[in-house]
């Protein structure tokens, strides 16, 4: 019985063991796939070289993802989120001022943080993620879920704000959603942090500024 039980626990180590080997495998492959994407973009990324990057076999890469556009997507996907961990963007530490803001101008500050953290790892590849969308079905599918999902986060921004009764509704259309989803975009954290030099708390500044423009000039 005794040799049972070892061998059971013996098992389930060599599982636990192969587990943390397939997750750190995956992990280097996402991050040098990242870095080609951002570097040399998305037509100009082979699988060969990032298994080449991670130090990997190209049939490792393979076994993975199963192909480029959707290594590409768990690149984005693990950008937004900072890590592999299944927890939605909404629900991790870094976005939880936002649900804790008690007034537009909290909110604003808060949404405009977050939108500073997403744009600093995601901005080039939102990017390559544009430039790709036009030549690759698998890709434009990618880019309309982002914008979908940016959709989504203004709108539960908006929400949250209505709920605590600061916000009324615009007559017939989302405005406000759709103001909050113009400013989301990481292209404005490429454009003014990485292309004209700005400090990243400047940008934050601005970033909030317009967010509370949107909410309260009605």
């Amino acid at each position: 019985m005794e040799d049972v039980k070892s061998d059971r626990i013996r098992r389930r180590y060599r599982s636990v063991v192969r587990e943390e080997a397939a997750r750190r495998t995956r992990r280097a492959i996402v991050l040098a796939a990242g870095t080609l994407f951002e570097q040399r973009g998305y037509g100009g990324t082979s699988l060969s070289a990032v298994a080449a990057a991670a130090g990997v076999a190209r049939p490792t890469v393979t076994a993975a993802f199963g192909s480029k556009p959707a290594l590409l997507r768990e690149v984005v996907d693990e950008a937004l989120a900072g890590d592999d961990e299944p927890v939605p963007v909404a629900g991790r530490p870094w976005f939880r001022p936002v649900w804790e803001a008690q007034t537009p101008e909290e909110l604003s500050a808060a949404y405009a943080q977050v939108s500073t953290v997403i744009g600093a790892r995601a901005a080039r590849l939102f990017e390559v993620v544009r430039r790709a969308a036009d030549a690759s079905p698998d890709v434009a599918g990618l880019w309309d879920d982002i914008q979908r999902n940016r959709r989504a986060g203004a709108r539960m921004v908006v929400d949250h704000l209505r709920s605590l009764g600061l916000v009324d509704g615009w007559p017939g259309d989302d405005r406000d959603v759709d103001a909050l989803w113009v400013f989301n975009d990481p292209a404005h954290y490429n454009t003014l942090v990485v292309q004209c030099r700005w400090s990243e708390p400047e940008f934050t500044a601005w970033l909030a500024a317009r967010m509370q423009d949107a909410l309260l000039d009605r």
